[in-house]
């Protein structure tokens, strides 16, 4: 399982790592490992979570539960 710092995955979405350390305040973006003071991302947990904010139009992410 790779790792990705808070540096790379915010490179990768192009947003500022703040906005992680925000995200993370409030308890969203992905799910993450913090050991001591680094913060570590699962490339698979990214990789879900990317995919859990595929959107259709602009109402939000499409949901999963039984809708088309």
């Amino acid at each position: 399982m790779a790792k990705i710092t808070q540096v790379h995955l915010a490179a990768r979405w192009q947003i500022s790592p703040r906005t992680l350390e925000q995200w993370r305040w409030l308890g969203k973006g992905p799910k993450f490992l913090k050991i001591g003071a680094r913060v570590l991302y699962d490339e698979i947990e990214v990789e879900a979570y990317e995919a859990s904010q595929v959107c259709q139009n602009t109402n939000g992410p499409i949901s999963s539960e039984g809708g088309s």
